[in-house]
């Protein structure tokens, strides 16, 4: 016997006369933090090369926010789950396939888009920039690659009735060629007896469109805190790297120095030695190692 609601109806009958058109629904689009690690320009060729980390932005063809930069992404086809909106998305931004994806946060607030409710599911990548060939899609004017800063400017803890709310300021800066990108995210996390909550906001932004300077923040805290748990990092390195391009991997990231000997004692068993050696002019050859993977 079929079953029946509350108001006679089986499913199939409830189906027929069901009309989505009643509920305001969303547009859905995937948003995508492309990171990178990239060697900077040295005039002392005895000197080895500094890394920088990127994100690939591109330049809005159309409106809204015409000639702004924005993440790289766009909406979601009736085909497609978010994950595969996303590895498209990278697909044709940066022309690779198969690297590591992952989820960041949904982003849902309804006035988040000028032009009507759109739901963002974000994602992170990280490439290897030997791996990549950068071209714009159909809606953008160009693509490019900008160093990314994320600084704490202040933070402060109260407690109230209800537990402890901490607020910590950052300042992003996004920079190409002297061209620089800024904004202020606000992060507040309220901890109570039910748990942790965390809002971010976005205080001011210059340069950038939508709320893509909270989703950039997000994404770099994101990294930061992955790095010191997991091998994230090994997926912004070439197959065949030194222990120092891997340790500066780590500094660019957590935007501190680190010290040589604990460095190696905590990290080196993501790599493995092989029997090549860098063969880099003006200094001394390094011996070359490849990625360990750990178990997941």
């Amino acid at each position: 016997m079929e079953m029946r609601d509350k108001n006679g109806l089986t499913e199939q009958e409830f189906l027929e006369q069901y009309r989505p058109g009643d509920y305001e629904r969303p547009s859905v689009a995937t948003d995508m933090v492309i990171f990178t690690a990239r060697d900077c320009a040295e005039n002392n060729y005895r000197k080895l090369p500094q890394k920088k980390l990127q994100i690939l932005l591109i330049k809005r063809g159309g409106h809204p926010y015409i000639n702004t930069w924005a993440l790289p992404g766009g909406f979601v086809e009736p085909h497609e789950t978010t994950e595969q909106a996303a590895k498209r998305e990278l697909l044709e931004e940066t022309g690779v396939k198969n690297i590591y994806l992952e989820q960041l946060y949904t982003f849902s607030e309804p006035k988040r888009d000028p032009r009507m409710w759109v739901m963002s599911c974000s994602y992170m990548a990280l490439v290897d920039s030997e791996t990549i060939s950068v071209s714009a899609g159909d809606d953008a004017k160009s693509a490019e690659w900008f160093d990314v800063s994320l600084k704490k400017e202040h933070s402060d803890v109260q407690e109230n009735e209800n537990g402890f709310v901490s607020v910590t300021d950052y300042a992003l800066e996004l920079e190409k060629n002297g061209e620089i990108l800024s904004a202020k995210i606000r992060l507040t996390k309220t901890r109570t007896n039910s748990g942790l909550d965390s809002r971010y906001e976005i205080i001011k932004s210059d340069g950038l469109a939508f709320d893509h300077a909270k989703i950039i923040a997000f994404a770099v805290l994101r990294l930061r805190g992955k790095v010191t748990y997991t091998d994230i990092a090994l997926n912004l390195l070439p197959e065949y790297f030194t222990l120092t391009e891997l340790q500066q991997i780590y500094e660019i990231i957590l935007d501190r120095e680190l010290i040589k000997a604990p460095f190696r004692r905590k990290y080196g068993i993501l790599a493995e030695k092989t029997e090549q050696y860098s063969g880099d002019a003006g200094h001394r050859p390094s011996q070359l190692f490849r990625k360990k993977w750990l178990a997941e």
